[in-house]
């Protein structure tokens, strides 16, 4: 088995541990990757734990997050080659700036949280983030998903014994404050959730959809890709016909791990 020379970080969005990244990073390993899934500041190293100490991820926002991950692939070395990003949900949102701060060789960003610029906002996005955004207190703290929220916002597409079981076993829960940072990010001109997309001289990025996503409707990352193609960077987009915003968790996610694996191939990577 060849060694690959680029490592491969993954990367969480709310209310999902790190933990749950697993199954990818076992196969990554078989494909000759070296492979890490560090969870946001302030997670726990278990499920448990994270939901034990809550308070931690308290006002932790998508500047912390970013930062977050630049000094853990930043303290590998100097001459250490870049890794490649993976990332879902807001993951998909910081490996994207990670990707235009030049700390990663390429990304994929996988149902993304919508970058600064993006206008649509469908229904069911706004119903998905509701028990975040209903309360404005909600910013400074932690928000739990209870089973039926988890249910409409990631399971939609599986049964309802599937989606329990994945939120029993993986969720945690998730700072509110960048919810409120990407729902404003258009009216403030620094936002955290802005990303350079007319820079060229930066790797590839691949971005993905599930076409039943309820948290980041397919309409939301076609636009992003859009803005990625009025600047001419190395940038694709891949549809996932049928699946929702549990993709990288549930018992589908051997698919999408395959489209990533692909197109890592692909790109020389």
């Amino acid at each position: 088995m060849s060694t690959k020379p680029n490592p491969v970080i993954f990367i969480h969005g709310l209310w999902i541990h790190s933990s749950a990244w697993q199954p990818w990073l076992e196969l990554f390993a078989e494909r000759g990757y070296a492979v890490s899934a560090p969870g946001w500041p302030g997670d726990s190293d278990t499920v448990a734990a994270t939901r034990d100490n809550a308070d931690a991820l308290n006002d932790v926002g998508i500047a912390d997050i970013v930062s977050h991950y630049a000094q853990i692939i930043g303290s590998s070395g100097k001459h250490a080659t870049k890794p490649v990003a993976v990332g879902h949900s807001f993951g998909g949102l910081i490996a994207q700036e990670l990707l235009a701060g030049g700390h990663v060789a390429a990304a994929v960003a996988i149902d993304p949280a919508a970058i600064k610029g993006v206008k649509a906002l469908p229904l069911a996005q706004l119903r998905s983030a509701f028990p975040v955004l209903g309360n404005p207190a909600n910013r400074h703290r932690t928000v739990s998903l209870s089973d039926k929220q988890f249910r409409y916002a990631f399971g939609n597409t599986l049964t309802e014994q599937e989606s329990d079981d994945l939120h029993a076993t993986w969720t945690i829960p998730g700072p509110g404050r960048p919810l409120f940072e990407d729902a404003t990010a258009n009216f403030h001109k620094d936002s955290p959730a802005k990303v350079d997309t007319h820079l060229v001289d930066r790797g590839p990025l691949l971005l993905t959809s599930g076409t039943e996503d309820h948290t980041v409707p397919l309409k939301v990352t076609k636009e992003v890709f859009g803005l990625y193609e009025k600047g001419g960077s190395d940038t694709e987009f891949h549809e996932f016909e049928g699946k929702g915003h549990s993709l990288t968790i549930d018992s589908g996610w051997r698919d999408v791990a395959d489209v990533a694996l692909e197109w890592l191939a692909r790109k020389g990577f």
